[in-house]
């Protein structure tokens, strides 16, 4: 390959896809590494959660935003009320 200028070089993707040999990542050698010496244990498909938490009603939820919206709201009026006389 004739020698360019870094302006005139380009990395050609395909070429390097096309590679018969591809060197795996950091993370997968040190992986493998470690994995030599203590091999994980098994794990099932779908892990056991543990216990859920209780569930709260959506409406709940909604009428303490909207309380708190309410109260703020009455809070600003009343210091308004207040700062007037």
């Amino acid at each position: 390959m004739p020698e360019q200028d870094d302006t005139e070089r380009e990395f050609d993707l395909r070429w390097a896809d096309a590679a018969p040999h591809k060197e795996p990542s950091a993370r997968a050698r040190m992986l493998a590494a470690r994995w030599k010496e203590d091999p994980p244990r098994p794990v099932p498909f779908r892990g056991d959660p543990g216990p859920a938490a209780p569930q709260r009603s959506s409406w709940l939820s909604t009428a303490l935003v909207l309380g708190c919206v309410a109260g703020v709201i009455l809070l600003l009026g009343w210091v308004r009320l207040i700062s007037n006389f």
